[in-house]
């Protein structure tokens, strides 16, 4: 370098904040996991653990050391909790540590890394005594860099003993007796321990906090019912009262689920009312689509007359309480034309040239009976906070999971917003995304907050579809932020493999979304294996129950309750279908037969599925088993026959008129 340019340097200006960063030989980059490069958190749920990896080195062959720093913010910063990092593999430069996320709400992380100096010189010192070098300088220096340790340890009160056993040995190291004793004190492991408690860090690189949300189990774990419950009642000619609807929760509650969820349960506007399959023609018995919500009997904070009160909603809740069950409320945004905020506040609406309010379309499909939110108004502040006023009015009513309806449809940043607004005061509320749209689309959605989403399972029906989209879902960095929900149906779909396939297929579904998911639901009506569409090629019901009364007969013959029943008990038995990380696809010969396997988070549980994706015709072949024992048992969880099976691959064979899979209870992995 020439004189020239060295000057250039030593002249320039170097603001303090680079210059300090520039001081800073160590590196750390790639940290996992990460959202957007912070942007976003991370979600867990209660008792996680999260794996934090990064890639840390520095320059030339100095010891790198690092922790990784967490804490459970809740609103206040406290102190970090610390973990040791370890490198993964010598030459990887990657390092690893985890925490427990032991709160539900905020916490936070990050990473520390620095030139450790005693660990360097202590290597340093070992490699040339190795090789017959004179080693008395180091000595001196080591005794240096001990008495620095011992310094900064004198600098805790409640470590003074320890700051003066580091003292002493620091005048040791210095001292003039034999160097072969002192040798013996520089490498001494325990001087080794207590010297690297107190490492300089004056010039440690402290990494970009990361955040991540932890929610109570329920976020990723359960199993949801939907229900109208103006249906549950003993007339079939108009709505059930709450008080009647209570008496449905048993059988629910009996086949295992953990949520019902419900559609609106507010008034139902008159105007451009909706009759049965949708149709314009409406009777005066027609009850209208409760997503159509508002008339003369108020507005989302209020009850439809038909279902009662909201002290019989009340009561309806802590019924379903008592039972084990959690109520979700549909938060769908919208009203319809009679709806009081139509009239008090019409500038929440868009509206047309001539004035008139726009009804929703999403073509071809014209919903004449619902007006849109305009959440970018010029009064988008008083609609934002009205609309948080209503979460808010239902959630001190005890609600505490909302399903929200059609969320991409609204502005982004409102949701991350609400959800932020409830979650400082509420942190054990849940969110359910209901979006059926682009996967960019949803994968925001779930960033900005949504505790769980809805997913493309519902038409995934292939062996390679179901395998690509669950290998995107469990494996990549969607793991981190978007929790599926697998609907096997609801009241909007009734995909073509349902319509045509017969109860097989009602089992095959059911088994998928049961095991595939840690969380599942099915829409009223799965459990008898309803299958009558509108029209051919329409995925919408026959007399579609989103706009008339349903009366069932819920002891019908050809259902599957007692398989969603057996279903429910494995999934609330067995930890290793809780979760969704672990999830492993499994070879099999025939493309029609699937198979997986999960295995809980302390490994001691593993089940296996094999489900026959042919609701039609028998199939038979060959399952890779991951067992590594010569014969083995395994329990079908299903029906409780116990098979001996062997190493490596083993023979199913399906009929759909018998059976659709197996639900088998493997051995645990040899430690």
């Amino acid at each position: 370098m020439s004189t020239r340019t060295q000057e250039s340097i030593a002249a320039a200006p170097v603001p303090h904040a680079i210059g300090d960063a520039l001081g800073r030989r160590v590196v750390v980059e790639r940290i996992r996991p990460d959202i957007d490069g912070g942007r976003f958190p991370i979600k867990r749920t209660i008792a996680d653990e999260v794996v934090v990896s990064a890639q840390i080195f520095v320059d030339g062959h100095d010891v790198v050391a690092a922790v990784l720093q967490d804490r459970h913010t809740d609103r206040q910063e406290g102190p970090w909790h610390e973990t040791p990092m370890a490198l993964v593999a010598e030459g990887t430069d990657e390092w690893t540590a985890w925490f427990t996320a032991g709160e539900i709400g905020w916490h936070e992380y990050r990473v520390v890394a620095w030139v450790d100096a005693f660990l360097s010189w202590r290597r340093d010192v070992a490699m040339k005594v190795a090789n017959g070098q004179e080693v008395a300088l180091e000595l001196i220096e080591g005794s240096r860099l001990v008495s620095d340790a011992a310094e900064r340890c004198a600098m805790d009160e409640t470590a003074v003993a320890e700051a003066d056993w580091l003292s002493r040995r620091a005048k040791v190291l210095a001292a003039r007796s034999p160097v072969a004793n002192r040798v013996a004190l520089a490498l001494d492991e325990e001087l080794a321990l207590r010297a690297s408690r107190w490492p300089d860090r004056s010039r440690a690189t402290i990494s970009q906090v990361r955040r991540a949300w932890v929610d109570r189990r329920r976020a990723g774990f359960g199993a949801w019912y939907e229900m109208f419950p103006r249906s549950a009642g003993p007339d079939p000619h108009r709505s059930a009262t709450f008080r009647e609807a209570a008496a449905a929760l048993p059988r629910i509650a009996g086949l295992g689920f953990d949520i019902v969820y419900l559609p609106p349960v507010h008034p139902i506007g008159r105007s451009f009312r909706k009759g049965r399959n949708n149709s314009l023609t409406v009777g005066p018995d027609d009850p209208g689509s409760p997503w159509a919500i508002g008339s003369e009997a108020g507005g989302h904070t209020a009850i439809e007359p038909g279902l009662g009160t909201l002290e019989d909603f009340d009561g309806f809740r802590k019924e379903a309480s008592r039972l084990g069950l959690e109520i979700a409320l549909d938060l769908a945004f919208q009203c319809s034309p009679d709806h009081p905020w139509v009239r008090e506040h019409p500038e929440w609406f868009r509206h047309r040239p001539d004035g008139t309010i726009k009804y929703a379309e999403n073509p071809p499909k014209r919903y004449q009976d619902i007006y849109p939110f305009d959440f970018g108004s010029a009064d988008w502040r008083g609609l934002w906070q009205a609309l948080l006023g209503v979460t808010r009015f239902w959630i001190d009513r005890d609600v505490r999971v909302f399903r929200v309806d059609n969320p991409h449809t609204k502005t982004f940043g409102f949701w991350e917003w609400l959800i932020g607004e409830i979650h400082a005061e509420y942190p054990d509320v849940l969110f359910l995304s209901e979006a059926f749209t682009r996967p960019a689309v949803m994968r925001y959605l779930a960033k900005s907050g949504f505790s769980q989403s809805y997913t493309y399972f519902t038409w995934r029906n292939t062996k390679a579809e179901l395998v690509d989209y669950f290998t995107e879902l469990t494996t990549s960095e969607v793991v981190d932020y978007l929790r599926p929900n697998l609907f096997a149906n609801t009241p909007d779909i009734l995909t073509a493999y349902l319509q045509g396939g017969g109860r097989p297929a009602f089992e095959a579904r059911l088994l998928l979304a049961g095991t595939l998911g840690a969380s599942y639901g099915i829409y009223s009506g799965f459990e008898l294996c309803e299958s009558r569409a509108v029209a051919p090629g329409s995925e919408e019901y026959a007399d579609s129950e989103k706009y008339q009364y349903r009366h069932r007969d819920w002891d019908a013959s050809g259902g599957i309750s007692a398989l969603i029943s057996r279903v429910n008990q494995a999934r609330r038995a067995h930890p290793s279908l809780q979760i969704d990380r672990t999830l492993r696809f499994h070879a099999t010969d025939n493309d029609s037969i699937i198979a997986y396997s999960k295995t809980s988070a302390d490994g001691r549980d593993r089940v296996m599925a094999i489900v026959n994706l042919d609701p039609h015709h028998t199939q038979h072949g060959f399952v890779e088993t991951p067992v590594d024992e010569d014969f083995f048992t395994v329990r079908d969880l299903l029906d409780d026959t116990v098979y001996t099976w062997r190493r490596g691959w083993n023979y199913v064979r399906f009929d759909p008129f018998f059976r659709q899979g197996h639900l088998l209870w493997l051995p645990t992995p040899r430690a």
